[in-house]
């Protein structure tokens, strides 16, 4: 049965079930088998949701997605009476007692929800290979690999056919970038698109979105249909389109003027297949009719770099505070490397921070005025290809280091060395090009448009390219990616797992 489920998207297996052809029993049933048969490889699939799902599969259910098996993200995504650990050892017990606002826009779509794939620990990294798991998440083209990260259960997941699509969130890249590793499909909305709350307004200070990882472009479409929208205290809402995405896919993009680039921000070096991907990609894009030049905005890469890890070591900071407060837990139930990134956190002044959260309006305007001439920014989606599982382990010696470092409490002095523009080297030079939609609150997706070996004889693995749009234009995203997903129809390649 699985060949006949998997080739399936989720809108077409809603329109199955609608029509009575199969139950969402049964659709169930095939989405479970499939898991049962190659989770235990990739681990994608964290926390198990069975008898939830049977229960909810056979009940009245209604929405565009009604009968539709779903995977929640094990982050940002709460399902009441479920443990939910954000990929953390210190909150593995801690189970919450309501449903985030995105999840209970999932369950009015209808949507079935079976369990939460795996996310690395507070959504920190580009891999996901938290230790509160006893696997790490493995990357169905090339399970030697990661899918990436935060969102890698959630693409796992659906390019292993285990779901059609699965919720994911973007913060840095984290529905981007595993999304280009697994073949996949994934929009990053506008800040304030989609609700955060009810106990956030705005997640990483709005540079955090959530959405879905998909096979499909019309998928995405419709979810975005369905869970967008202000929630009730919302602190502002972003203007809706004037028709539904759904709707806006069914017509081609108008001839669009495309800027590229396929040089690291960080100036960093480049894999060749990845700057493939992006020259294959504006050569389809002229093809169809669109006006491709190599253009950029005037943004400091590195200083773009500097801001979001500034962020990203204060949300640490809090985030560990937080599972203290929920559980007690004690230091040495977080992860070494998130506890480094902490102790950053703490040795940050407020001035620091405001100052450098201040600097996002610089990038704004400076893309802004990229977008006066270019209606959408083509990149590649990362600098390089999947690692390898384990080649970004922290050395032994470094780990030495750092729990010396932890040990004095020395992250003021450490903020005064210059380490920190080696660890934003180090943390970001695989994947260089996605922070500016997070800190601008700009729409971006990644297409998979191309696919190679990263080693002679090896197995063969996706490679995505990126675009941004301006604030607010998730329309002409998706009208492109319909237009593309017909000009080389990605559904046509997957992984030969067993």
């Amino acid at each position: 049965m699985f060949d006949e489920y998997a080739r399936h998207d989720a809108t077409a297996l809603a329109a199955l079930i609608a029509r009575r052809e199969v139950s969402a029993a049964e659709v169930l049933e095939a989405a479970l088998a499939r898991a049962a048969a190659v989770n235990p490889l990739l681990a994608a699939i964290c926390l198990p949701m069975e008898e939830i799902a049977r229960a909810r599969a056979a009940g009245p259910l209604s929405g565009p997605f009604a009968g539709v098996p779903f995977l929640l993200k094990d982050m940002a995504q709460d399902y009441a009476g479920v443990p939910s650990p954000s990929g953390s050892r210190a909150l593995r017990h801690w189970v919450p007692d309501h449903h985030s606002e995105i999840v209970r826009r999932f369950l009015d779509a209808g949507l079935v929800v079976f369990g939460k794939t795996a996310s690395p620990e507070f959504a920190l990294k580009a891999e996901t290979a938290p230790r509160v798991w006893p696997q790490p998440t493995r990357n169905p083209w090339d399970p030697a690999r990661t899918p990436g990260g935060s969102s890698g259960g959630a693409a796992a997941a659906v390019a292993a056919g285990i779901v059609p699509m699965a919720g994911a969130s973007d913060g840095g890249g984290s529905i981007r970038i595993p999304a280009a590793y697994c073949g996949l499909f994934g929009l990053r909305p506008s800040r304030g698109r989609v609700p955060n709350g009810p106990d956030e307004a705005e997640h990483w200070e709005g540079a955090s979105s959530q959405h879905v990882i998909s096979r499909s472009v019309r998928d995405s479409a419709r979810m975005l249909d369905a869970i967008a929208g202000p929630e009730h205290g919302a602190p502002f809402a972003i203007a809706p389109p004037a028709g539904s995405w759904s709707g806006a896919i069914a017509r081609p993009p108008r001839r669009l003027r495309i800027g590229f680039s396929t040089r690291s921000p960080l100036g960093t070096a480049m894999h060749p297949q990845c700057v493939e991907a992006t020259r294959r990609a504006a050569a389809v894009l002229a093809d169809l009719g669109h006006h491709v030049e190599e253009a950029a905005p005037a943004i400091d890469g590195g200083e773009l770099a500097r801001c979001y890890v500034t962020m990203y070591f204060g949300h640490t900071a809090a985030a560990m505070a937080q599972a203290r407060e929920l559980t007690g837990a004690g230091e040495g139930e977080f992860e070494l490397e998130t506890r480094i990134l902490g102790l950053l956190g703490r040795a940050l002044s407020a001035r620091e921070y405001v100052r450098r959260h201040a600097r996002w309006n610089t990038f704004n305007h400076a893309l802004a005025d990229f977008h006066r001439r270019y209606d959408l920014y083509l990149t590649p989606t990362t600098a390089q290809p999947p690692n390898r599982i384990g080649e970004l382990d922290t050395p032994p010696a470094q780990r030495r280091l750092a729990q010396a470092v932890l040990a004095l409490r020395a992250g003021r002095l450490l903020m005064l060395t210059g380490m920190v523009d080696e660890l934003v080297e180090a943390s970001l030079s695989r994947v260089p090009f996605t922070q500016l939609s997070n800190l601008t609150g700009t729409p971006s997706m990644s297409v998979p448009l191309h696919r190679a070996a990263v080693e002679d004889g090896g197995p063969v693995v996706p490679f995505g390219v990126q675009f941004v749009a301006p604030f607010g234009d998730e329309a002409t995203l998706l009208q492109l990616a319909a237009q593309l997903e017909q000009a080389v129809p990605w559904h046509e390649y997957r992984p030969t797992l067993g």
